[in-house]
């Protein structure tokens, strides 16, 4: 019998809270997607034997209610009617779940936005630094030669650089223009400043802002290293930005905007954001000082070490270990204190990474603990620990026992700036500090596999398509990501969506993937889904895919000007799809005769919602 979409709309309602009860909702190819206001107010059981809703979850602040494709958008419509709401985007819901949240939720998780696109740069630096780091201090001549040298200048770019990526990232998540986040940080790190790592080995140049009666001095000082101010900066860029845009007339907004924009931005950061971070590390720097004299403040500062990396203090530490040896028979105290935090934060993410069942957990999380093994913990806090909550706090209780056990057994090194594994090439007590490790990171390990527990997946796999007679083209695979793989849609030479003749395909505007320098003149469909759009034109397809991935097949450049001549599609909206299944066919002759690009773009548009999108031949 058939479905009645009213009665199930009615039903969800009711077994909700009623209309009052409702923040937002949407719809995605399968699912019911609502943000409630009182959770305490939903009938979960009744909702689970409403007809028509096949199975339900909570996730990231919303109420996902599966009900499937081809059902769902017409329960979604009754739902509207039902509750007078207009229509929304799956990202309207997104944003108000996100409102709904603590505020320290939300500025948890734009850190982690920030952080998530730039970890593979991060990933990459961290293990190289360990491992160049250990080269040198294992072959001490190799440390003189010009590839320790090389290596060296190519590890530590990311983390010279940090601030730049940072912001271009955070403007990205905060709705800016990139290209102006990536002036604020560059200017954050001018050549003109003191570098931050120089901060107490030499005396910083000063700015005198005469502003009405007041006199303003503001220390040339650069921000290498730190995260918390560079994104503050951005957010405020951001907020400028955004109100110059609704203020500004269009005839004027293009010189306007970004000169007021830049200037403001910079100017507001280097007399008040910059400065009073700078005050809070004075602080931190003091306190540390004081509390490394005894067991029970190292086990503090064990505890508290991996905020200190979050707001970009770690590296003033390194003033703390020189002033240590420096004195005759010197000996670094400080070094076992940071090994446990940092040995810590690796068994908490290790231990998320084995635990996992989601790929893109798994493949940020495994070598982000590697990197923290060997001393570079920012990938495994930013992008793992920090991100999920729960193992930052497993690392802070690791990291508090094991810097009270090197504190208490008088461990210490001979040198400063290597921890982790490398600091077996300083340490004066090989044995105690193997016990260290052990106890920091298998404790901070053993929490967070017992705290952290895996949140349901974002997205249902799409339904299995039903059989079709022909038989389906099989080609390798071009696109993948912890979505899934996407398969050439048709023979012919396969090319980067970057060199595709198209600025905005190249540029990825519409999402990474391929182009296809055809050689036939049929499409075939690149993965298993429901077609989710047809052009009038017919030159272009959307599909939706497992996992939420929305696939685009676009054929030609321009194509659309010749308003369907040439293309004939076999597919219409709604129709399910098998890989390899024959979809389009478009005429290359008339392509060329009309003076159009004939490459077949072939994109995974919502690309952004994957960290480890690979494309290419092979992948």
């Amino acid at each position: 019998m058939a479905l009645d979409y009213k009665k199930c709309a009615e039903e969800i309602v009711s077994h909700i809270g009623g209309r009052e009860n409702i923040v937002q909702a949407a719809h995605c190819a399968t699912r019911l997607r609502l943000v409630i206001k009182d959770n305490g107010k939903v009938d979960k059981k009744a909702l689970e034997n409403v007809d028509g809703v096949k199975g339900m979850f909570e996730n990231n602040g919303q109420l996902q209610l599966i009900i499937g494709t081809g059902t769902v958008n017409k329960v979604y419509a009754e739902f509207l009617s039902v509750t007078g709401m207009t229509e929304a985007t799956k990202d309207d819901v997104k944003a108000a779940a996100a409102a709904g949240q603590p505020i320290w939720k939300r500025m948890l998780k734009a850190v982690g936005d920030v952080f998530v696109p730039i970890l593979p740069a991060i990933v990459a630096s961290g293990l190289m630094m360990g491992f160049v780091e250990a080269m040198g201090k294992v072959y001490p001549q190799f440390a003189s030669t010009s590839w320790y040298d090389f290596l060296d200048m190519v590890a530590n770019t990311a983390f010279a650089y940090l601030p730049v990526i940072v912001a271009i990232s955070a403007a990205r998540v905060f709705g800016g223009n990139t290209f102006l986040g990536a002036v604020i940080g560059l200017a954050m790190i001018h050549s003109n400043l003191l570098n931050a790592w120089a901060v107490g080995t030499a005396t910083p140049g000063q700015w005198h802002f005469m502003f009405l009666n007041f006199n303003i001095v503001v220390n040339k000082i650069g921000y290498q290293g730190h995260v918390i101010p560079v994104i503050i900066a951005v957010w405020l860029m951001c907020a400028i930005e955004k109100w110059l845009h609704k203020h500004t007339p269009e005839m004027i907004d293009l010189f306007v905007v970004p000169f007021t924009t830049v200037l403001l931005t910079t100017f507001l950061t280097f007399t008040i954001i910059g400065p009073v971070f700078s005050q809070l590390e004075t602080w931190v720097l003091a306190g540390a000082q004081i509390l490394v004299k005894n067991p029970l403040g190292s086990a503090v500062m064990g505890a508290i070490y991996p905020w200190t990396v979050v707001m970009g203090l770690h590296h003033m530490y390194n003033v703390i270990e020189a002033g240590m040896l420096a004195v005759e028979g010197g000996l670094n105290t400080w070094m076992p204190i940071a090994s446990a935090a940092n040995f810590a934060q690796f068994g908490a993410c290790l231990a998320v990474g084995l635990k996992a069942r989601q790929n893109r957990t798994k493949v940020v999380a495994i070598p982000s603990s590697l990197s923290a093994a060997l001393g570079i913990t920012e990938p495994a806090i930013f992008g793992i620990n920090l991100r999920f909550f729960k193992p930052i706090i497993a690392g802070m209780i690791g990291g508090t026992v094991g810097a009270f056990y090197g504190a208490f057994s008088g461990i210490g090194a001979a040198s400063y700036g290597v921890t982790g594994i490398p600091g077996y090439l300083t340490i004066r007590q090989p044995i105690q500090y193997t016990i260290l490790l052990a106890i920091s990171g298998g404790l901070a390990f053993v929490l967070s596999w017992m705290m952290w527990h895996e949140e349901a997946p974002e997205a249902e796999a799409a339904p299995a398509p039903e059989a079709i007679p022909e038989k389906v083209m099989e080609f390798g695979t071009v696109i993948a990501s912890s979505g899934g793989e996407i398969a050439q849609c048709t023979a012919g030479k396969i090319i980067p969506y970057t060199e595709i003749p198209d600025p905005t395909f190249a540029a990825g505007t519409l999402g990474k993937g391929v182009g296809i320098i055809p050689e036939d003149e049929f499409v075939y469909a690149p993965v298993d889904g429901e077609i989710s759009s047809v052009a009038e034109s017919k030159h272009a397809i959307g599909i939706t895919g497992a996992n939420d991935m929305e696939v685009l097949i676009h054929v030609g450049v321009d194509t659309v000007e010749m308003k369907g001549d040439g293309f004939e599609d076999f597919v219409k909206e709604g129709d399910k799809v098998t890989k390899g299944q024959k979809i389009m066919k478009f005429d290359r002759e008339k392509i060329k005769a009309a003076n159009h690009p004939d490459t077949v773009v072939l994109l995974l548009t919502n690309s952004d919602d994957y960290e480890d999108v690979k494309f290419g031949e092979n992948v």
